[in-house]
């Protein structure tokens, strides 16, 4: 006979201003509620659906007003012979002792509806100098419920072993209050899909048996839902990533007597105006890409944002140029060498530059060859003009870039608005760019196919795969133990 459907629901509690709605709207991916730098903004309990299966199976966030005089209030529960029947039926003043009022709000919705009690902290206190902690818990006990205390406002991320020492600082603190059954650190600001899972594992241990079969569906389709958006999410960014690498911009011709002059080493075959305009012309559409891309992303995990990151890496290194050259100029550079150029000699008289395949002028040797190589390219690559593309190395820099903005997107607490790109952590660069570095050599091979393929399909997709990869790896080493698949496919 199959399990029935279950019902459970968490219930936010803290102290008033800690940042419930915050986390509230960061775990339910929608603008519930008000958030403002104030003391009791939430005036009331309300429930909101955080998940739901195919199976029935529903787990409810419950947001509620802030604890305000946490002693006082303690106080009073204590002077009553049965301190919640007294509580729950006393006559309390709405209007000349509102906080108070409100924490009594906050109390009965958790006595009335929670299977387990989310009690958040502020991490940036030290547990000594958080005298609300010590009434409150008081105040919890009486419930007698299961309590997961969560550690908000921990600041921008760090390495896991140092959020270890916040993590068992905080725990020894509660440690004397048998209510509590694990800490978990959750900042609103702070946190990742991967990062909340911790949440979830946390809340499990704190079921009866008879509710862990919906209990498990459930946190099945949270994690369905996860994997599927960061497929898409990697899928996005090999998509930019592809479409950069052939993108390509004409380069305006220059005259006759500049070409003759830039094949002998003696000028430019196009003039510096020229490259700069088709340098602008192909950051413009990469910015582009980039904002469409970021807008993508967003709209994924459920954020907006305004004017996405701008892509302002315009120096002349990040672009490569491919000049054809002309077959009487490549005669006429034969005459003047003799019938002889190699090596550096013959890099110098093309000016460095490369032919449409991607050979280096200089591995041609005479100048007949030389003429000969040169038109056969052409004529092979449909390549008549000079043209401005990004380098492979600015590429692999690019996909660095993509995987720290994905990161500082699933890193983005809703409650603070609109989307903004940040600084990443400097131990997130070190870790995208090892794992990228490690694959350079398929990212470099991808790329280059790429280039040469009528369709982009089938590169955008083994690219994907080897994002994917190297995101997983880098989520493995920011949250060691959780419980992340080996591949995403």
């Amino acid at each position: 006979m199959p399990d029935h459907p279950v019902r459970i629901q968490l219930c936010l509690v803290s102290h008033t201003n800690v940042g419930k709605t915050t986390l509230a709207r960061t775990l339910l991916g929608a603008d519930v509620g008000e958030v403002r730098d104030a003391a009791h903004v939430t005036q009331t309990a309300d429930a909101h659906l955080l998940l739901a299966d195919e199976e029935g199976d529903t787990l409810y966030l419950w947001d509620t007003p802030g604890f305000g005089d946490s002693a006082r209030l303690a106080k009073r529960l204590e002077l009553a012979g049965n301190p919640l029947g007294w509580f729950l039926t006393e006559v309390w003043d709405r209007v000349s002792d509102r906080a108070f009022w409100l924490s009594q709000r906050a109390l009965q919705a958790a006595r009335d509806n929670a299977d387990v009690v989310l009690y958040l902290v502020n991490a940036s206190e030290d547990p000594q100098d958080a005298g609300y902690v010590a009434p409150e818990m008081r105040i919890l006990q009486w419930l007698d419920k299961p309590v997961v205390v969560l550690l908000n406002q921990m600041g921008a991320p760090r390495p896991a072993a140092q959020e270890q020492e916040d993590i068992a600082r905080w725990a020894r603190h509660v440690q004397p209050y048998g209510i509590v059954r694990e800490v978990v650190p959750l900042d609103a600001f702070a946190r990742s899909w991967v990062h909340e899972r911790a949440l979830f594992d946390a809340v499990r241990t704190c079921l009866p048996t008879e509710s862990q079969p919906g209990y498990a569906r459930l946190v099945a389709a949270w994690e369905k839902r996860n994997l599927d958006r960061f497929r898409a999410s990697m899928a996005l960014l090999a998509r930019q990533i592809i479409a950069a690498a052939r993108d390509a911009e004409p380069v305006k011709e220059g005259s006759r007597i500049q070409n003759a002059l830039g094949t002998l080493g003696l000028g430019r075959a196009v003039s510096d105006a020229a490259r700069e305009e088709a340098m602008q012309a192909l950051t413009a559409r990469l910015t582009r890409m980039g904002s469409e891309t970021t807008a993508k992303l967003l709209s994924l995990h459920r954020l907006q944002g305004g004017a996405a990151e701008q892509l302002n890496q315009r120096l002349r290194e990040n672009f490569a140029f491919t000049e054809p050259v002309n077959v009487k100029q490549a005669g006429l550079l034969g005459a003047i060498a003799s019938g002889a150029a190699t090596g550096a000699s013959a890099d110098l008289l093309a000016g460095g530059l490369t032919l449409g395949g991607g050979m280096l002028v200089g591995a041609v040797v005479g100048a007949a060859t030389f003429a000969g190589a040169a038109w056969g390219i052409n004529k092979v690559k449909g390549q008549d003009r000079a043209k401005a593309r990004l380098t492979n190395d600015f590429l692999i820099a690019l996909a660095t870039a993509d995987l720290l903005r994905y990161l500082a997107v699933i890193h983005f607490g809703r409650g603070r608005g609109n989307y903004v790109q940040g600084e990443a952590p400097a131990f997130w660069r070190e870790e995208v760019e090892a794992v990228v570095h490690v694959r350079s050599g398929s990212l470099l091979r991808i790329l280059d196919r790429a280039r040469e393929a009528e369709e982009p399909g089938e590169a955008e997709a083994e690219l994907a795969g080897v994002l994917e990869d190297a995101c997983l790896q880098v989520l493995r080493k920011l949250y060691p133990g959780a419980p992340l698949p080996s591949s995403a496919r």
